[in-house]
């Protein structure tokens, strides 16, 4: 099992942090994408997923 720890940081009214390399380096560098964090509830677990930007400016 891999564990990832990152802080959770203040900036301006909100609080902010990074995403590890290894989670991203399989993603093409020449291409925009939106993370999507989603809670299970039920399981009470976050799932993080990483969805191409289209058409968006």
């Amino acid at each position: 099992m891999v564990i990832f720890k990152r802080k959770l940081y203040k900036r301006g009214s909100s609080f902010e942090t990074t995403i590890p390399m290894p989670m991203i380096m399989l993603l093409d560098k020449n291409k925009k994408y939106n993370v999507i964090f989603a809670y299970d509830e039920e399981a009470n677990k976050w799932y993080m997923k990483f969805e191409e930007q289209r058409g968006e400016k």
